[in-house]
């Protein structure tokens, strides 16, 4: 099995993001999931949501040593699908059964796919990831981001793509 998976969380899957997804995972022969596509409930402090996709994938995820999140910049954030998702992490922190999966996170590296209609990408998007990545005891691999004011061309992104893909390899 490839130790990397992608999920990405965006509202127009074949937009600008899947674009760069897309190319990314075509290099390195890695499976996308797309969350739009499974029913991830918000996180509850009942956990009445356990029988949602969410674990299911997340049994496929801890597979893997290399997590990419791919995710549009909105409104300086990352969408809500991702946002979702990584909320649901929680559950690993509060449902005892679940404690052991999620110390399975450990040693993993987390890594970042975006784009936006800015050049530079917001230091406070990045953080939010890093954050998360460092509490749940993800390393941080590293992030492409992509200007996409004037849409997606790959061309453009040819060396940071196969920077990108050098790191995960």
């Amino acid at each position: 099995m490839n130790k990397t998976i992608a999920v990405i969380g965006s509202s127009r899957r074949n937009g600008n993001t899947g674009n760069l997804i897309d190319l990314i995972a075509n290099k390195l022969d890695i499976e996308v999931i797309d969350l739009s596509l499974k029913n991830i409930s918000t996180f509850d402090y009942e956990h009445n949501n356990i029988n949602d996709d969410f674990l299911t994938l997340m049994e496929l995820i801890l597979k893997h040593d290399n997590i990419i999140f791919a995710s549009p910049v909105y409104w300086f954030a990352m969408s809500a699908q991702i946002k979702i998702f990584i909320d649901r992490m929680s559950d690993f922190l509060s449902v005892d059964e679940l404690k052991d999966k999620g110390r399975q996170l450990r040693g993993k590296v987390g890594y970042v796919v975006s784009t936006s209609i800015s050049e530079e990408i917001d230091d406070s998007f990045i953080e939010s990831f890093t954050k998360t990545f460092n509490y749940l005891g993800l390393g941080f691999g590293g992030f492409i981001h992509a200007n996409c004011h004037n849409g997606f061309h790959s061309r453009s992104y040819q060396d940071d793509i196969a920077g990108f893909i050098e790191k995960l390899k």
